[in-house]
């Protein structure tokens, strides 16, 4: 067992990183326990398709509000306790909602008024979690420790928790969240262990909120490297969000595989990321980062055309598996060289603009993928991202061995 645990968890990553991890999985086991649970919540309480999907936009939507000002907290308070503090209340969120169901005063006005604030609470807590990796482990281990921590998202949120999340729905409306609740609960605990180094976080006095936030963003303005980085994001999720926007109708009508066989696309994508993800340790150690890095932009490109030009399901499968696959290894090779090249006192507020980017191009992907469909055709948003993410690539193709090899914070000459 022990060896098991020293090979997920190599010893010289510190104890510290074991119970981060060890958070990751039981937190994520909850939120994906969430993740079949609550559409399934809402749908038990209306079927107008706006609400629906507000209450998926209502989880998103703070992450576009509030994510530069949490981010700037992040840098100013004790991170861990801010982790801590985020996490139990969302435990109590999810726990009026459980007692709501329990009780019989569920509806979909108090379900969207819960889904609001554990959108609210995600990003209190998600936010500052990103800045303990980089103070728990050496700048040489953050591809790796990314890893990690990207297979247990995958393992526990995509893979283990929906099955359980719906079997405990079925079992009874509001056993899921009773569920989460304890395993929420369970992380704070285990995050409690956690021991970080000093961190150069201020006072809460000792500037403006708003300065803060600027200093964040000019760094990644004046940061090549990592300005790069965020402008790649933001085009690629746009052309992603265009055509994942419309996935669903796609996979139903496109290839007509049926609700079942739209739950097979979602769940190849995570057993390709599950398969890179234990294999990245070996990909770092093999590859230069600049060549993974174009390779999985490269194949991001390949994937719009090929699933543009695919009429059957089980091809649809297979690249989704691709898909997975090299979408996990991009994410932990971009997280890792953003998180060296950004000096310790500002990795809240630089991780906050950067998951700004993100959403940001997901957002817009996502409105103009509909229309984009409407007028020309279910498989006009893969076209339109196979055409603007190629010429991204092309754009930025020679950039991104820069960016690979960005020099880490500690190594580059700071200036007043």
């Amino acid at each position: 067992m022990s060896s098991i645990v020293d090979r997920i968890a190599p010893p010289r990553m510190g104890t510290g990183f074991r119970w981060l991890l060890a958070s990751s999985y039981v937190s994520n086991i909850g939120d994906g326990i969430a993740l079949a649970a609550g559409p399934l919540l809402v749908a038990s309480q209306t079927s107008n398709a706006v609400l629906v999907a507000m209450a998926a936009l209502l989880q998103r939507l703070p992450w576009l509000l509030l994510g530069l000002y949490v981010g700037a907290l992040a840098d100013r308070v004790d991170r861990r306790r801010m982790v801590m503090a985020a996490n139990a209340g969302r435990a109590v969120v999810v726990a009026v909602l459980a007692a709501a169901i329990i009780t019989g005063h569920v509806s979909i006005a108090v379900v969207l008024v819960a889904m609001l604030l554990l959108g609210i609470a995600e990003v209190f807590a998600d936010v500052p979690t990103q800045t303990l990796l980089p103070m728990l482990v050496r700048p040489g281990d953050l591809g790796v420790g990314n890893a990690r921590l990207q297979g247990s998202f995958l393992i526990a949120n995509h893979i283990a928790g929906p099955p359980i999340g719906a079997f405990l729905f079925a079992a009874g409306m509001a056993w899921p969240f009773v569920a989460q609740t304890v395993l929420v609960l369970l992380a704070v605990l285990l995050v409690a262990r956690i021991v970080l180094p000093p961190a150069p976080a201020r006072e809460p006095g000792s500037t403006h909120v708003l300065r803060d936030i600027a200093e964040g963003v000019r760094w990644l303005v004046r940061h090549d490297a990592v300005r790069t980085l965020a402008i790649v994001i933001i085009a690629f999720n746009i052309t992603w969000g265009a055509a994942w926007s419309v996935l669903v109708l796609y996979s139903l009508d496109h290839l007509g595989m049926g609700p079942v066989g739209f739950g097979l696309l979602t769940s190849a994508a995570a057993v390709g990321g599950l398969i890179s993800t234990s294999a990245y340790g070996r990909i770092e150690a093999r590859f230069d980062l600049a060549t993974v890095m174009r390779v999985c932009l490269l194949l991001e490109v390949l994937l719009h055309l090929a699933l543009a030009l695919t009429t059957t399901g089980w091809v649809a499968m297979l690249l989704m598996v691709v898909f997975g696959a090299y979408a996990f290894v991009w994410g932990t090779v971009s997280t890792a060289v953003r998180q060296r090249a950004t000096p310790m006192e500002l990795q809240g507020r630089v991780g906050s603009v950067y998951s700004v980017c993100v959403f940001g191009g997901i957002v817009i992907g996502q409105a103009i993928g509909g229309p984009i469909a409407e007028h020309w055709g279910l498989t006009a948003p893969f076209w339109f991202a196979f055409v603007g993410a190629g010429i991204t690539l092309a754009l930025v193709w020679r950039q991104l061995a820069h960016i690979a090899h960005a020099p880490a914070a500690e190594d580059t000459p700071r200036s007043d």
